[in-house]
């Protein structure tokens, strides 16, 4: 998608009108949100990146990429993210929409 279609979906949606996304947009997305969440729940537990690092069996640059939203997760680095945080994690992907969120565990 080259600059000026990109503009002219922005003035789409900012008009109301329904703007469609190409994937890659929505994956990135997804990407940056994932990113997002284990920011906030690194920073929530007072880790540093290369605390989670070591908890979760990665470098501190791969934490780093993740966080940017630059690199997509297998699911057993899911798992162990989710181990290193002392959470749940929830993705909730459908048409349009997506989320992603750590619940702590219980004390």
């Amino acid at each position: 998608m080259n600059h000026s279609a990109w503009r002219t979906r922005r003035a789409r949606q900012l008009a109301g009108e329904a703007v469609e996304y190409d994937q890659e947009y929505v994956d990135a997305r997804l990407a940056g949100d994932l990113g997002q969440a284990v920011f906030d729940r690194r920073i929530e537990l007072g880790l540093s990146q290369a605390e989670l690092a070591e908890r979760a069996g990665m470098t501190q640059p791969q934490v780093s990429r993740m966080e940017g939203g630059d690199t997509v997760p297998t699911l057993p680095l899911l798992r162990r993210l989710a181990k290193a945080l002392d959470g749940t994690l929830s993705l909730t992907i459908d048409e349009g929409d997506s989320r992603v969120t750590f619940t702590p565990h219980a004390a």
